[in-house]
């Protein structure tokens, strides 16, 4: 009676796993780096993206009867799409413009607005129910939620939509209400 393989139908397939989730979600930051400019990293990730996609695919080639390699490259696949999102939500890099129509009184939602030093525009307009206002906001993706959630709390029946953008110049940007490492240093030694 032979032994159980280890190598081959549990460790082989474990770091395959792990090679398919580290190149997927490598290749989703290079995605999103690049959708932004970043000219200088992307190549870099890209690089070591396809070394790890080079080892395991042989890996996977030398061991074709092996279906558990087989699972272990398309579970890598998918997890490795799940954590490449989780890590692009948590880095929230770059800017997005938040469009919102409405026919009600905004006058709440901008003084909001100017409480926190978040700049907007507002453009009259008209709607297929009469006249609104169209207000621009650009935002840093770390302070998106705490935008929208002053839209939902001033205008609850209006309409808004968000888009990416890739560069802008100028502005006016509110800051995240958590406070980062370097400011609680700084207000520290004063």
């Amino acid at each position: 009676m032979s032994s159980f393989d280890w190598y081959n139908w549990v460790l082989l397939p474990v770091l395959i796993f792990l090679s398919r989730l580290g190149d997927v979600s490598l290749g989703t930051l290079r995605h999103l780096f690049l959708s932004k400019g970043l000219k200088k990293v992307v190549p870099l990730i890209g690089f070591v993206e396809v070394m790890i996609w080079l080892i395991a695919i042989r890996q996977v080639f030398n061991n074709l009867n092996n279906i558990a390699c087989f699972m272990a490259w398309a579970g890598g696949f998918s997890f490795g799409t799940y954590v490449g999102m989780l890590i692009e939500e948590k880095i929230a890099y770059g800017m997005q413009i938040i469009r919102v129509i409405s026919n009600a009184d905004n006058t709440n939602l901008t003084n909001e607005f100017k409480k926190i030093h978040q700049g907007y525009t507002i453009v009259d307009g008209e709607g297929a129910q009469g006249s609104v206002k169209l207000i621009f906001i650009i935002v840093k993706r770390k302070t998106k939620a705490e935008v929208i959630s002053l839209i939902h709390k001033h205008l609850p029946e209006s309409f808004y939509s968000i888009e990416d953008v890739k560069n802008s110049s100028m502005g006016v940007f509110s800051e995240p209400r958590r406070k980062s490492i370097k400011n609680m240093l700084f207000l520290k030694n004063k």
